[in-house]
C-alpha cells in the first residue's frame, strides 16, 4: 500500500469526519498486526508501526530475553497463572516455562547482540513482507469505514442526545408493518404506527412533525423513537404556533389528551394584560385551528388554569355549566362536582371522557354528581 496515500487518506478522515488521529493509528496497528498473524501464520510476539509522519508501515518480530533455558526469570522464579477448577474455585499455580527460540532468546545469547539488554528486554527484527501492501490495504480499508460509522455514531449521539421530549420534522421515507422510519436528516427515527393520531394518513415522502420520546445509544447506532400521540406532542406545537407561549409570556400549566378526539391544554399568564386564552385561540380562531390541522382535526380546549382548584376543575370540566366544585379531600386531592341534569352528560362526557381528562388536567380525583344524588348523600345545594 503507498504510504503517502494512506497518509492522505487518515488526514482527510480526521478533517472530514473530525476522528482522533491517534484512534485511527492505533486500530490500524492492532488490525494489521491481527492482519499479519492471520496471513503469514505469525505467532503472538509481533507488532506493527505506523510511522505517523510518512504512513510508512513496518512489522516487527520479536524476542523476549530469558535467564536461560530452563527459567524465565532472573531469580529462578516459574511464572504463575490463575486456574479455575470444575466447581469454579481459583487458584494460583506455576506455570511450567517452556523455551521457545522462535519467541524466546537466552541473556547470554542476547547480550551479544545488544550489550546491557536486561531480562524481560525485547529484540526486534523487521519482518515486514514484500506483499503486506495488499492485506495492509485491505485492512486499512475496513478500518476505515469502521471509524467513520463509529465517528457518525457519536454525531448522531452528540445531535440528539438532548433532543428528547423535543419536536424536530422529518420525512417519512420508509414503512413496513409496525413502523414508519422517518428521515432526521444524519439518521432515521423509528414511528410506531400505535403512536399516529388515530384516523391519519402518513404519505411516503412528506413532511412531518414528529416528537422523540427516546433517544438511546448502543454498539449498532442511535435509536431514536418518536411519536405523534404524546400529550408532550401538543405542547410543542403550542410553542410553535403561539408566539406569547415560546417566548415565556403566557405558560402551560399542564396538558390533558386523548390522542385523535380531544385535548384539554390549561395555560395562565403573570401578566395581568394578556388574555391566555384569547391569545392562544387567536382571532377569528386562526392560532389554534393551525394546531388542529396539524392534529388531524382533534379538538382542543383551552383552559384558564387557576390557583384555586374549585374553579380550575370548574374550569377543566368545560363545556359543561352551572356546576358545584367541593373540595373534599386536599391532601389526597380528591374532589366532587354537583350538576343538573342537563349539564350531567357534558361534565362526564362521551365514555366519561370529559371527566377523565378534567381529572389528568388538574391532577384531582373528580366525582361527579347530580343534584339529587348529592342531595341523598346529604349535601346541600343552592340552585
Amino acid at each position: 500500500m503507498d504510504s503517502k496515500k494512506f497518509k492522505l487518506a487518515v488526514d482527510n478522515l480526521v478533517k472530514e469526519k473530525g476522528i482522533n488521529e491517534d484512534l485511527i493509528y492505533d486500530a490500524m496497528e492492532l488490525a494489521l498486526t491481527s492482519a499479519y498473524k492471520k496471513n503469514y501464520h505469525s505467532l503472538s510476539n509481533v507488532r506493527v508501526d505506523i510511522n505517523r509522519d510518512s504512513g510508512e508501515i513496518k512489522i516487527f518480530s520479536y524476542k523476549t530475553v530469558v535467564f536461560s533455558k530452563d527459567y524465565e526469570k532472573e531469580d529462578g522464579k516459574l511464572e504463575t497463572e490463575v486456574v479455575t477448577d470444575e466447581e469454579g474455585n481459583e487458584a494460583v499455580v506455576e506455570k511450567e516455562f517452556i523455551f521457545d527460540d522462535r519467541i524466546h532468546i537466552t541473556l547470554e545469547d542476547a547480550l551479544k547482540q545488544v550489550p546491557g539488554i536486561k531480562i524481560g528486554d525485547t529484540i526486534e527484527k523487521e519482518v515486514t513482507p514484500k506483499d503486506f501492501g495488499r492485506v495492509a490495504a485491505s485492512t486499512a480499508k475496513q478500518v476505515v469505514i469502521q471509524k467513520i460509522r463509529e465517528a457518525e455514531r457519536q454525531l448522531i449521539s452528540d445531535e440528539f442526545s438532548d433532543k428528547q421530549d423535543e419536536m424536530v420534522t422529518g420525512i417519512a421515507s420508509m414503512e413496513d408493518v409496525k413502523n414508519y422510519y422517518i428521515d432526521l436528516g444524519r439518521t432515521q427515527g423509528i414511528l410506531p404506527k400505535s403512536e399516529i393520531i388515530p384516523g391519519e394518513t402518513i404519505k411516503m415522502g412528506s413532511s412531518i412533525k414528529v416528537y422523540i420520546t427516546k433517544v438511546e445509544n448502543n454498539s449498532k447506532g442511535s435509536l431514536i423513537l418518536l411519536s405523534r400521540k404524546q400529550f408532550g406532542f401538543v405542547k410543542r406545537l403550542f410553542e410553535l404556533e403561539i408566539p406569547e407561549v415560546n417566548e415565556g409570556i403566557i405558560l402551560i400549566y399542564s396538558v390533558a389528551r386523548e390522542a385523535g378526539v380531544r385535548t384539554k391544554i390549561a395555560v395562565y399568564s403573570e401578566n395581568s394584560n394578556v388574555d391566555p386564552v384569547g391569545s392562544c385561540i387567536g382571532e377569528k380562531g386562526s392560532r389554534i385551528n393551525r394546531i388542529i390541522d396539524e392534529l388531524n382535526g382533534e379538538k382542543i380546549d383551552v383552559i384558564p388554569y387557576e390557583n384555586d382548584p374549585a374553579r380550575f376543575i370548574e374550569n377543566a370540566l368545560s363545556p359543561a355549566k352551572n356546576l358545584h366544585v367541593f373540595i373534599t379531600d386536599e391532601k389526597e386531592k380528591k374532589a366532587l362536582v354537583v350538576v343538573d341534569k342537563e349539564n350531567l352528560s357534558l361534565a362526564i362526557g362521551k365514555k366519561g371522557l370529559n371527566v377523565r381528562l378534567a381529572s389528568r388536567l388538574t391532577h384531582y380525583k373528580i366525582d361527579v354528581q347530580t343534584i339529587e344524588e348529592a342531595r341523598n348523600n346529604g349535601i346541600s345545594i343552592v340552585e
